[in-house]
């Protein structure tokens, strides 16, 4: 089975108060995992990758054959894909925790680019993060 996410991570002010949003959804389009939750004070690139953080373990929870990731961070999707060099010291512990976890991941990982108007549940999501300041459990 193919799921496919949304990621999204929000910041206040950059840096500022943070959220991250996750949706999965089925080959048909349903809904299996929704999820929002706040990760304090950081910068907007540390929050798409924290988001995707979150959505890697909660797949490795729920397990399928393959995930396509569907990110509106043209800055971390060409990271991931090796198109852009990883230069801020912050975001390569997060690029290389989320590197560790595609390569070793028993399904196959895909991240694609998506336009911001595209990911608007997972940026609603995100939001809410912020707005619950409640800590999104995995």
């Amino acid at each position: 089975m193919t799921l496919y996410a949304n990621t999204d991570g929000a910041s206040r002010g950059n840096p500022g108060e943070s959220g991250i949003g996750i949706i999965l959804r089925d080959e048909r389009g349903t809904v299996v995992y929704s999820g929002s939750g706040y990760i304090g004070r950081t910068t907007n690139n540390a929050a798409e990758y924290q988001a995707l953080l979150a959505c890697l373990k909660k797949v490795l929870q729920l397990g399928c054959s393959k995930l396509v990731v569907r990110s509106d961070s043209e800055l971390m999707v060409r990271q991931l894909r090796g198109q852009y060099r990883v230069k801020d010291k912050n975001l390569q512990r997060y690029y290389t925790e989320a590197t560790r976890l595609i390569k070793s991941a028993p399904f196959a990982v895909e991240v694609v680019h998506v336009e911001r108007g595209k990911n608007g549940d997972a940026d609603l999501l995100a939001n809410a993060g912020i707005d619950g300041r409640r800590k999104l459990k995995v």
